[in-house]
This record gives C-alpha cells, sequence and structure tokens, in this order.
C-alpha cells in the first residue's frame, strides 16, 4: 500500500524533566478539526465555538477531558465526557480552544474547593458542638483517650 508523497511538517524541541532534549515531529496533514463522536443513538455536534465546556446534546456545562494528546503543533487530540448525558466524543482541537477549556476547568475546580471547604467547616463546626455537649453532659471521661 503506497503512503501519499506530501509531507508537510514541522519539528518541536521538547526538553523532558531529565534534562534531555528530543525532537518531535508533526505532519500537519494528518489533522482533522472538528469532533468524531462515539456510536450514540443521539447525534452530537461539538464544535470550538461553544466551548468545550458545554455539551451539545444535553448543553451542560460540565464536559470534561478523559485522555489527552498533542496533534500537531497546533492541537490537541481531547476525549471529552458529559457526565449529564454521558456522551463521550473524540476530537482534534485548536490550542486557543483547549486554553479557553483549561481556563474553565480551573475555574470549576476553583469553585469545587470553595464548596469542599464550607462543607468542611459546617461539618467541623457540628463536630466542635457536639462534643462540647458530650463533655458538658460527662458522655466524655478521661479513660475514653
Amino acid at each position: 500500500m503506497s503512503r501519499p508523497t506530501d509531507h508537510s511538517h514541522s519539528i518541536r524541541k521538547v526538553v523532558l524533566p531529565s534534562g534531555k532534549t528530543i525532537e518531535v515531529v508533526y505532519f500537519e496533514d494528518q489533522l482533522v478539526s472538528g469532533l468524531t463522536t462515539a456510536p450514540r443513538p443521539q447525534e452530537h455536534d461539538h464544535g470550538d465555538d461553544d466551548g468545550l465546556h458545554h455539551c451539545g446534546a444535553c448543553t451542560s456545562a460540565l464536559v470534561y477531558p478523559l485522555d489527552w494528546t498533542e496533534a500537531g503543533s497546533k492541537h490537541w487530540q481531547i476525549t471529552l465526557r458529559c457526565p449529564n448525558c454521558e456522551w463521550v466524543g473524540t476530537g482534534v482541537f485548536s490550542s486557543s480552544a483547549v486554553e479557553q477549556f483549561d481556563g474553565e476547568l480551573d475555574r470549576g475546580t476553583e469553585s469545587m474547593i470553595a464548596d469542599l471547604r464550607r462543607l468542611m467547616h459546617a461539618n467541623m463546626e457540628e463536630d466542635i458542638e457536639r462534643f462540647a455537649l458530650a463533655l458538658r453532659d460527662g458522655h466524655i471521661l478521661p479513660e475514653d483517650f
């Protein structure tokens, strides 16, 4: 089987944590834009314009990455999942779309951490109140420690 002779490519040097430098060759003609979906009963249209965190099937803003790899010097191949409708799809997206997605993921993480801190604080208050009541009522004795 013969391969196409068009070899347009770019080379990028990557420095590994060990300090070793390697050259990665990207073949631009192999890039595919848009999203290819896994077989599903309902079709799903997902483009860079929507923001990768939005699900085109159920409009949820909770889409997150399952896997990602570089797909050229300016693109990433990402497998996405929507937790609301269980849609999963893989596509190749521009670096700018991925950077915006990363920002949304960071904002979501910060929001979850803030909620977790509030929940932990509320739980600690309840534990302290119960402990204080147990001490006051004599339910905790020195031999309990």
